[in-house]
């Protein structure tokens, strides 16, 4: 044999022994050809990813990690938002609503107590005056709403007796405990003490016109009896009242 085949085997038998070096190492001794740790790491996290298949008793497929917490993030916003304007919406109405019923409701009745129909006068009433036989020496001013509208019967009846000067006090404690409202063809009613029982009044005097005047608007001039009647410094009045009864009372 001849030193040149001698190393030509020698050549092919070191290039074997390289190869199979070679095999070795890319064999992981089980069997498996191993591709590196990138490649399996990348593997790894998108079966992390994505959703997972329905199981067999029906259970629903899970939603991928990143995927749930965008969702959760987008409706936290956006019920956040929401909250926020529905919250300054309600507190904006419901300020303004208490303001303005405060307001008007407080502020406005007192003022308006007197104020809430048209004034009864003598241009929407009737007026009448009655001497009564109970009690005595009493007369009976009757006004009666002969207009389309209630009237509110305010105070009381500014009466002046034929040529007197001035004019009657007024009896405070038959001040009502509200304001006298008439609605058509109803009637409001006054007392006047003519003079003393006793006869112990002075300055007594017959009259026998009668003017009535009113808080406000246009007066009446109710006819008294032909003999007229005769007052003293006794005269006094009574306010407007609702009922006939209270007007007498005095």
């Amino acid at each position: 044999m001849s030193a040149r085949t001698t190393r030509t085997r020698l050549l092919a038998a070191t290039t074997v022994a390289l190869a199979a070096l070679a095999l070795s190492a890319c064999d992981n001794g089980k069997g498996v050809r191993s591709e590196g740790p990138g490649k399996g790491s990348s593997t790894a996290s998108e079966s992390s990813a994505r959703p997972t298949a329905p199981t067999a008793g029906g259970g629903t497929t899970a939603k991928p990690a990143d995927t749930g917490t965008g969702t959760g993030g987008s409706a936290g916003g956006s019920q956040a938002g929401e909250s926020g304007s529905g919250t300054g919406s309600t507190r904006g109405s419901t300020g303004g609503s208490a303001g303005k019923n405060s307001a008007g409701s407080k502020g406005g009745s007192p003022a308006q107590a007197d104020t809430r129909h048209v004034a009864c006068d003598g241009s929407n009433t009737k007026t009448t005056a009655t001497v009564v036989s109970r009690p005595l020496n009493h007369l009976l001013l009757t006004v009666t709403n002969t207009g389309t509208r209630n009237c509110d019967l305010t105070g009381y009846p500014i009466v002046r007796f034929g040529e007197a000067q001035s004019v009657p006090p007024v009896a405070e404690e038959t001040r009502p405990q509200a304001v006298v409202t008439l609605a058509p063809g109803e009637s409001g009613y006054a007392g006047v003490l003519l003079s003393s029982a006793d006869g112990s009044g002075g300055d007594g005097y017959t009259a026998k016109t009668l003017e009535v005047g009113f808080d406000r608007g246009r007066g009446a001039t109710p006819a008294l009896p032909a003999k007229g009647v005769h007052v003293d410094d006794r005269l006094t009045v009574t306010y407007w009242q609702q009922n006939l009864d209270d007007a007498l009372g005095y």
